[in-house]
């Protein structure tokens, strides 16, 4: 990812995204997800950042797996390009655990992405993984605020075309926007995200992978250092 300029960087995204499949290509009871996030230094010129995978049992959320890895962002902070900035370390830290998953999460855009390829979608492609995208907030599109209640959604559209779900997940709180990265069809992400929540607004797999990463931050500050999100 280093050396690489913003419109190469772009070119690299439009390929990709032809890549890009939206049909369901994994198993239909499923056993495992992973959750996946990530987290920067805040202070400093190192650009350090933490990236964390979990591994839990469907249903249950037992933790069985988990695995984080720190090291330097190669790519500067431009919207629309964060795959590029996070990708390397999440490859990394998805070497580390030692089974694979049935379902990713990813805690980032899919699909709703100006160029169909934000990080769900780039890491599903190149790991060839299926993968759904949870943001918290909305990079493109437009919609209609979904009623309060539970399961409540509106599709995303950009112009003509939907590119995921406005979902909420509990009532009367914020929706999460959701779209396939890969492998994984609209219709299966928003309920597959809303299988996954209980009593909290985000899906388990990246609520635990956020818990982890906090976890290292701690360790961070006792260095040193600051992180957010």
């Amino acid at each position: 990812m280093e050396g690489l300029t913003i419109a190469e960087a772009k070119a690299i995204q439009q390929l990709l995204a032809k890549r890009v499949r939206l049909d369901d290509d994994f198993p239909e009871t499923l056993s495992t997800v992973c959750g996946l996030d990530c987290s920067y230094s805040r202070r400093g010129k190192d650009g350090r950042m933490i990236a964390g995978a979990v591994l839990l049992r469907f249903g249950s959320w037992e933790r069985l797996e988990s695995a984080f890895v720190e090291g330097e962002t190669p790519f500067p902070y431009v919207p629309g390009l964060l795959s590029f900035r996070e990708l390397p370390l999440l490859l990394e830290v998805l070497r580390r655990l030692e089974r694979k998953a049935d379902l990713y999460f990813v805690d980032g855009a899919g699909i709703a992405h100006p160029r169909r390829l934000g990080l769900a979608s780039h890491l599903g492609v190149v790991a060839d993984i299926p993968t759904i995208g949870v943001a918290k907030s909305r990079l493109c599109g437009s919609f209609d605020e979904p009623a309060s209640s539970r399961g409540a959604e509106s599709p995303l559209r950009d112009h003509d075309e939907t590119i995921g779900t406005v979902l909420r997940t509990r009532e009367a709180v914020k929706p999460l926007f959701v779209s396939p990265g890969q492998k994984v069809s609209l219709e299966s992400a928003s309920r597959l995200v809303l299988a996954c929540c209980g009593r909290y607004r985000l899906p388990e797999p990246t609520r635990q992978a956020h818990r982890l990463v906090t976890e290292r931050r701690v360790m961070w500050k006792e260095k040193g250092h600051d992180a957010t999100y």
